[in-house]
């Protein structure tokens, strides 16, 4: 520890040698402008509660979603997420049991429940099946 404090006293000392003076910072950070204060403009719509969407005159889409403290501007399409497509899942009856498959990302998963405990997305897989077995 001593020695890393000595190295750097003594690159401290060569570089005021050399230079007659230490290093200076750069004064431009401190005479930076405060950013400008962002407004909703009066054309936008209320998309969720507090963000809202324009379109200004040359076809650009921007949001102003909330800040703490202010909006803030952000050039972009609204968040609009197309529908995930559904997972495809197979379904086989085996009496009063039904065996699912779906594939996975380390494989297929396999599972079997019985006709009375399947919930709504297994109903909907069973139903696909034997629509298109038939």
């Amino acid at each position: 520890m001593t020695k890393i404090l000595i190295l750097a006293a003594l690159s401290l000392t060569i570089a005021c040698a050399e230079g007659g003076q230490p290093p200076k910072k750069s004064a431009a950070k401190k005479t930076a402008a405060p950013p400008a204060e962002v407004t909703v403009p009066a054309g936008a719509t209320l998309t969720e509660p507090g963000t809202w969407t324009y379109t200004d005159a040359k076809g650009k889409k921007w949001m102003y979603p909330p800040d703490p403290f202010r909006h803030r501007q952000i050039r972009g399409q609204p968040a609009e997420t197309p529908a995930a497509a559904p997972i495809p899942i197979t379904a086989t009856e085996d009496g009063d049991k039904v065996r699912f498959e779906r594939p996975g990302p380390f494989g297929t998963y396999r599972w079997e429940k019985k006709k009375s405990e399947l919930t709504d997305d297994e109903r909907a897989a069973l139903q696909r099946s034997k629509t298109k077995q038939e």
